[in-house]
């Protein structure tokens, strides 16, 4: 026993430790971040489970609504993950008075945002939701009326917790950054469980409990910052009085982020909307198999979160050889978690679809669609979602979202609508189009960290 325990510690010392961290402090940033991850994986599988209590059309209206809603929140996230690189890098030189300004920063210049994107949604719902889903019935269009205004009200709340948690990741405390996420992710599904299966609100709970759940967050965030935290030493001033030249680090690597979000969730709710075109029961399948798919992503989803702290801090110090070191070994540790992943969900395709109640149509097409993808995701998916967060946690940021904007609308949009639509393949034919992009991506991202320019950027 005490041989197995010496080999595994010999082979993480090997594979992720260096000069600038070793394995025991990645792996205590990591587990939170994994922790809240499957949380929030887990429990948006039972909120879509709970909403399906109300019918295919509440199903369908939520998952359209939120394929805009993650457009938007997209924006103002991208400022945050700006805001975590430029914390990571200050707190790996050793700057924490600018650690503190950073911070501030990145969670002033969130709360604007999310708060300009907000009204803009409610005031103009009308038309959005008729130029998108226009082909949509007109019960679950006015579902999906509910739905955006209210969850188009809640971004404020949303935002600051993002850009709070953003913060936090970035000089290495994601346990509280979990204890955060916790606190909302779990009063919202307590909500949802009154609101949605117990008083039988249907759209309406989902939207109320979301609202409350994103302000408690919000607040909790908010008092954790000012009161609790010992760290970053914040007063509530500070986020009225922080240098522009900080809002120009935190914006050189969130406004290139922010326009590939634009594009790449902008690819995805054009999907979304000829998808519609293929009517209630596509639209569910399409639903049900993200939420299924998002499940065997978990751990390497947390993998990219934590990447970005890891060789934001290594460039901060300076350390090249570190970061390169560290970026291989995510790369691969991302790949064998898919693996073991799908190895673990496949078999239980059935009891984890039962969740969701579908109609007996679409249990062979969500069958389909999820065993390609997780087989296909194995090798793809961490150089295409893994390796451009390292990339950017060094400053390349523009060319990672140049990338990325131009194989997603060549490759998961256009060549999603040649296979889905006028090859008549339907969803099949719009997933295995997403899965086409993520090789593309990913090899170009690969052949990028060959080189020497994802590093030559100067940000701090």
């Amino acid at each position: 026993m005490q041989p197995s325990r010496w080999r595994l510690s010999g082979l993480l010392d090997k594979y992720f430790s260096g000069e600038s961290m070793d394995y025991r402090q990645i792996f205590a940033l990591f587990l939170p971040i994994l922790v809240d991850q499957a949380f929030i994986i887990g429990l948006n599988l039972i909120n879509t489970a709970m909403i399906s209590s109300s019918g295919v059309s509440a199903v369908s209206a939520v998952n359209m609504v939120d394929s805009l809603n993650m457009f938007m929140i997209s924006l103002f996230v991208a400022v945050a993950t700006g805001g975590t690189v430029v914390v990571a890098q200050y707190k790996g030189s050793g700057d924490n008075y600018m650690v503190s300004r950073a911070g501030a920063a990145t969670v002033a210049s969130v709360s604007m945002i999310a708060f300009g994107i907000g009204m803009l949604l409610v005031a103009f719902h009308n038309p959005v939701l008729s130029l998108l889903f226009g082909s949509a019935s007109p019960e679950v269009l006015g579902n999906a009326r509910t739905y955006l205004i209210g969850s188009s009200i809640s971004y404020v709340g949303i935002g600051i917790v993002q850009a709070v948690c953003g913060v936090l990741r970035g000089i290495g405390r994601s346990r509280a950054s979990l204890v955060l996420s916790l606190i909302m992710n779990l009063l919202y599904v307590a909500l949802n469980v009154v609101f949605v299966l117990l008083m039988d609100m249907g759209v309406n709970g989902l939207t109320l409990a979301i609202n409350i759940a994103r302000y408690v967050g919000a607040a909790c965030a908010l008092y954790y910052l000012f009161k609790l935290d010992g760290t970053l030493h914040l007063r509530v001033r500070d986020l009225f009085h922080f240098p522009v030249s900080m809002l120009r680090k935190i914006m050189f690597i969130g406004v290139p982020f922010a326009a590939e979000q634009m594009f790449f969730n902008g690819g995805k709710l054009l999907t979304q909307i000829f998808i519609v075109s293929l009517g209630t029961y596509a639209i569910a399948t399409h639903a049900i198999s993200g939420a299924l798919a998002g499940i065997t992503q978990i751990p390497a989803a947390a993998l990219s979160l934590t990447i970005v702290t890891v060789v934001g801090q290594c460039i901060g110090r300076g350390d090249i050889q570190d970061a390169r070191k560290f970026i291989r070994s995510f790369l691969w540790l991302g790949s064998l978690s898919l693996l073991l992943t799908g190895l673990i969900v496949m078999p239980l395709f059935h009891p984890l679809v039962s969740l969701f109640d579908p109609p007996p149509d679409i249990v062979d097409d969500l069958f389909l669609v999820l065993l390609i993808n997780t087989i296909m995701q194995v090798p793809l998916w961490a150089i295409s979602f893994i390796l451009p967060s390292a990339l950017r946690a060094a400053g390349d940021s523009k060319f990672t979202s140049i990338t990325s904007m131009l194989t997603m609308w060549l490759f998961r949009v256009i060549l999603g609508y040649v296979l889905g639509i006028t090859l008549g393949m339907g969803i099949l034919g719009v997933w295995l189009a997403m899965n086409s992009e993520w090789g593309v991506r990913g090899a170009i991202f690969l052949w990028r960290l060959r080189g020497k320019k994802w590093y030559a950027h100067k940000l701090i």
